[in-house]
């Protein structure tokens, strides 16, 4: 879902005086951070958009990132953090509870649910304390690198010119388009149903079941009262169920489960708190830049969420980039360079895991080694990237 998402401008942390970044030397660069928010308020708007969505899961390195934020308390007070991920039969009886790896290491939980407006408010308010100036209801709709910086026409008319220029505007990118990289997500042959709803008291980690009616049941728990759940089938094009009917279809899924799922399937009546969507996978061959304007988060990778590990992806590029940046003398080849060195290989091994795992559930085979490419996707990312 597209419609309604703004591009707009923002100017990160290190664009501040060296007084108030790492060291004497942190360079100034001013730089254009077009970031996907969800619909746009008018552009006299001072309000933060609204992000949509229902829940997301942070794996504990993406806590990694928050933490070197400085956001992780306000996350870890507004989310529902576990150490363990439970598989349940479609009945709903327990067949195990397996310890979940600490990616972000032993000091932080291993994963952690919360509401993704709750985890944009936090954001929101750490850039703008921070000093960021951010523009809403405004749009890129051209970019020209000039060498030494990149002139930028925004959609209200105006133009500006930036050093450096960061396409975090998500997996239908048009940034990507603006710099001629020609690569666009492609299905995976899934589609997802997510509600938000009321979390039942006896509910307090993730619980997966796999077959039944769907390939997945799941659910996550967001706060002390909250949780989302989701139910994944086969892909079905996205407007063949009318949204007054989403609600009927979501409980005719659940309606095969037991378990937490009798309590969930009552609560599935109000269509607009239903999403529903593709599983899509993305990958931009490296360079994700051409000249000064480079790709970051779901407009360079973007892949389904059976290793619930595309936010903390997205962090890492953002938290990487950064750091090279405020390491650096300029702008030029070597910062790019190392960034595709640190980001490059590991995004893709995510990516890759995420759609092969989805791909076995399609087609099952005696083959498939599940734990074991889990097991290589953890022990990966607990790594620093």
């Amino acid at each position: 879902m597209t419609q309604g998402w703004t591009t707009d401008r923002r100017e990160p942390p290190w664009r501040r005086s060296s007084s108030s970044a790492r060291g004497p030397r942190a360079p100034r660069w001013r730089s254009c951070w077009p970031a996907r928010a969800s619909r746009w308020t008018s552009p006299s708007s001072t309000r933060w958009p609204a992000a949509l969505g229902s829940g997301i899961t942070l794996q504990g390195n993406a806590l990694r990132v928050l933490r070197d934020l400085g956001v992780w308390e306000r996350v870890a007070a507004a989310g529902f953090a576990f150490d363990e991920l439970g598989l349940r039969a479609p009945d709903g009886s327990l067949l195990a509870e397996i310890p979940d790896a600490r990616t972000g290491g032993p000091d932080l939980p291993a994963t952690l649910g919360m509401y993704r407006p709750d985890l944009n408010r936090i954001l929101a308010d750490a850039t703008r304390a921070a000093g960021a100036r951010i523009r809403f209801g405004c749009t890129v709709d051209a970019l020209d690198d000039r060498g030494d910086h990149v002139a930028v026409r925004l959609s209200d008319g105006t133009t500006a010119r930036y050093d450096l220029v960061v396409g975090a505007d998500g997996v239908r990118s048009k940034v990507r388009g603006l710099i001629g990289i020609d690569a666009e997500p492609e299905p995976t042959g899934m589609g997802i149903w997510r509600v938000h709803t009321r979390r039942p008291e006896h509910v307090e980690r993730t619980d997966l079941i796999y077959g039944g009616a769907c390939f997945i049941a799941g659910y996550c728990p967001t706060g002390p009262d909250t949780m989302y759940a989701y139910l994944v089938e086969r892909a079905r094009p996205r407007e063949s169920i009318a949204d007054a009917d989403k609600p009927a279809h979501m409980r005719a899924l659940a309606a095969a489960y037991g378990g937490a799922w009798a309590e969930i399937r009552d609560g599935i009546t109000d269509p607009a708190g239903i999403n529903y969507t593709w599983f899509e996978s993305l990958l931009v061959e490296r360079p994700w830049n051409r000249g000064r304007t480079v790709l970051i988060g779901d407009a360079a990778h973007a892949c389904p969420p059976t290793l619930a590990q595309g936010a903390a992806q997205c962090l890492e590029d953002a938290a990487v980039l950064a750091e090279l940046l405020l390491a650096a003398d300029g702008i030029g080849r070597d910062v790019f360079d190392a960034f595709m060195d640190r980001r490059y290989e590991r995004a893709k091994a995510v990516v890759e895991a995420s759609v092969r795992l989805g791909e076995w559930q399609l087609n099952p085979s005696p083959d498939a080694d599940v734990p074991g490419l889990m097991g290589r996707i953890s022990a990966l990312v607990t790594e620093r990237p």
